[in-house]
């Protein structure tokens, strides 16, 4: 048996053992089910002005099928955060990727518009809940170069990007946009597939009380690294002493119904007062502003790569617009620029760890605005399109660093929660860049437009600069007392 007077927690083994085969696998799974995510964004590149000429839709209509994806998200992100700190990291991507692959598969058999609206919808409600996965996977990351490797995660998204606009390329001129969508779930299924394979976070085990289950993953792990667990018995923290009654753990459940009060605590909190707590509270509304923010910069210059990339982009002319998807001008530029989330994912992961999350991103928004800049202006083909890869590797390397840093600044207890309501509200910058990105530019209003995006990533590099800590080579947290609160 384990020396009961010495003792590790699961940061202690996960660090201990390093990154390996383990670990290796669990990416490469997480990243599918990113690739998921981001091949069922990217969709929205195309898909609406096919949408629009098949079912004779208006400007509004068409905008109204990428702002329902949204819409759907920010239900999602909330929802699925909840049920992933509530019944485990396992069942909550289960449940998102089942979603996301029936709705998609009756997306594309759908037959009217308000149909598709609605499966639309439902697919933005499933996608909402890839944050799951990356909270699942941090779980099992040690802390050296952790920045690292949650950037090798995020590399999956871009590679998403990539594959989808190559798909679009190749299937929307020959055979229409619902097999581009039939085939896109593709990821999802395999992902619902082989989850049953798939370990609950050790963390999350641990939190719930639930240290055996906890320990026999730590040791799975440790097989399959070639290592060693650290001796002695698994606890949550050394430094805690888990019986004291005027320093409760706060209750780890996200289930809004009432449980059983603990002596000296009164009743238990909802994940929701938690991450508005007097120690989370502004670290919260923070990350909701730069996920709004971010979210809207990154969709907003995507979506602004169809409407500006393209040669028969004369303002105000749908059906030159409409031309433009008929040869291979539009699906060779967003292939192009899907590239640039990959350029800027592998600077940001060789920087982010020697540069700590703070700088890293106040660079980045920098390189972004600065490029974006000459697009008050129209430029030629090529320019527009050098501009625009430039700004969107830039954004969406700031926004990435932001990612990692609200799943390390958040306890392991409400981490989905926190990282989901950030999400949720990013994703309401989702739902008006639409209005932006597609109407300014269709009004002939361009310049009104890039301004209005310098301005948000402004807002974004100034809040920056409120960041409570810097998380770069700190361990991971996984509860927040009661007690000795700010």
């Amino acid at each position: 048996m384990a020396d009961q007077s010495i003792s590790y927690t699961p940061e202690d083994a996960i660090s201990g053992m390093g990154f390996g085969k383990f670990q290796g696998l669990l990416l490469v799974y997480a990243g599918l089910g990113w690739i998921s995510e981001a091949m069922e964004m990217m969709i929205l590149s195309f898909v609406g002005v096919a949408v629009q000429s098949e079912w004779g839709l208006s400007p509004a209509e068409e905008s109204l099928i990428t702002s329902v994806v949204f819409a759907g998200m920010l239900a999602g992100c909330y929802f699925w955060g909840i049920i992933s700190d509530a019944y485990g990291r396992r069942k909550g991507f289960i449940g998102t990727t089942t979603v996301v692959t029936v709705a998609g598969i009756c997306s594309s058999l759908a037959p009217s518009y308000i149909l598709f609206l609605a499966s639309r919808c439902l697919l933005g409600f499933g996608v909402g809940g890839g944050l799951v996965f990356a909270a699942w996977f941090l779980e099992f990351i040690p802390i050296a170069n952790r920045g690292a490797w949650i950037f090798a995660l995020t590399a999956f998204w871009s590679s998403g990007s990539v594959v989808e606009a190559l798909l679009a390329w190749i299937i929307m001129p020959r055979f229409g946009w619902r097999w581009l969508l039939a085939l896109s779930c593709l990821p999802s299924l395999f992902v619902l597939l082989l989850s049953g394979f798939t370990p609950e976070s050790p963390r999350y085990l641990c939190v719930k009380g639930k240290m055996e289950e906890s320990q026999k993953i730590l040791e799975k792990v440790a097989t399959m690294n070639k290592t060693k667990l650290p001796p002695g018995v698994l606890v949550l923290d050394r430094t805690r002493n888990m019986d004291e009654e005027h320093c409760p753990l706060l209750d780890t459940s996200l289930l809004p119904s009432a449980r059983e009060k603990k002596r000296s605590s009164g009743i238990c909190l909802s994940s929701f007062v938690m991450i508005f707590s007097s120690k989370l509270w502004k670290t919260t509304l923070l990350l909701w502003i730069l996920y709004f923010a971010s979210t809207f910069s990154y969709y907003g210059i995507v979506l602004l790569i169809s409407e500006l990339s393209s040669k028969h982009s004369n303002c105000g002319s749908t059906k030159n617009f409409l031309k433009s998807t008929e040869d291979s001008g539009l699906y060779r530029d967003v292939f192009i620029t899907s590239f640039a989330d990959l350029a800027g994912l592998a600077v940001s992961a060789v920087v982010v760890d020697r540069l700590g999350r703070k700088l890293t991103v106040k660079i980045f928004l920098a390189l972004g605005f600065i490029l974006l800049l000459p697009l008050v202006v129209h430029h030629n083909e090529i320019a527009t399109t050098a501009l625009l890869f430039g700004s969107r590797m830039s954004v969406m390397s700031a926004y990435s660093v932001i990612v990692v840093y609200s799943r390390e600044i958040y306890p392991t207890s409400v981490r989905a929660t926190g990282v989901g309501s950030a999400t949720a509200i990013g994703r309401i910058g989702g739902i008006i860049c639409p209005l932006v990105a597609v109407g300014l530019v269709r009004d002939c209003h361009q310049t009104a437009a890039i301004l209005l995006f310098e301005a948000v990533i402004v807002l974004t590099g100034f809040c920056t600069l409120f960041f409570p800590s810097e998380t770069s080579g700190q361990g991971l947290t996984d509860v927040t007392s009661l007690s000795n609160e700010e």
